[in-house]
């Protein structure tokens, strides 16, 4: 009896320039497709490229790269939670991963990665928010000890229905 074959080794590494288009692909399709995200409209690749410009020191992106191909199979980012000062030390935190590539633990890689650039860059607390019916989502923070604080109420909506949006933190 043959086994298959394991999957390639992933790299985890600081997103560039040279990665929107395989960002925007990733990005593109949950805009489409699923309600893990709230934005509607799929972004540009040169929009893409502004966005990865943007995200420099503790706001840094990571990707996550099959290793053989180096194709980008994922990524995480941190976000300002609140632009008022006193919630300067608390990020919010996304983490995206290619539909095909779902189940092989590049989730828990790329959120891992991203609380410890947070925990470099001096932060206090990472908050995530993710529609309430994402129970991958839910569950991958919850396995790297975020806690669950409340349900926010129909407070977006897309593909006409109401959507609940859990809120989950880490203290670091």
């Amino acid at each position: 009896m043959s086994s298959a074959p394991s999957p390639p080794p992933i790299v985890i590494r600081r997103a560039t320039v040279d990665d929107a288009a395989g960002i925007a692909e990733i990005y593109n399709a949950e805009v489409l497709n699923s309600t893990s995200t709230m934005d509607m409209v799929p972004r540009t690749i040169d929009e893409q490229r502004d966005w990865i410009q943007r995200r420099s020191g503790a706001f840094s992106a990571i990707v996550a790269c099959d290793e053989t191909t180096s194709e980008v199979v994922g990524f995480a980012s941190l976000s300002k939670y609140k632009e008022r000062a006193a919630y300067s030390t608390t990020v919010e935190d996304s983490v995206y991963v290619a539909r095909e590539h779902h189940g092989r633990g590049i989730g828990h890689l790329l959120l891992s990665a991203i609380c410890d650039t947070a925990r470099e860059g001096g932060f206090h607390s990472i908050i995530a928010r993710i529609e309430a019916s994402g129970e991958g989502s839910l569950a991958l923070h919850h396995s790297v000890g975020f806690e669950l604080l409340g349900i926010e109420r129909q407070v977006g909506r897309k593909f006409n229905r109401w959507l609940d949006v859990a809120v989950m933190q880490l203290m670091l």
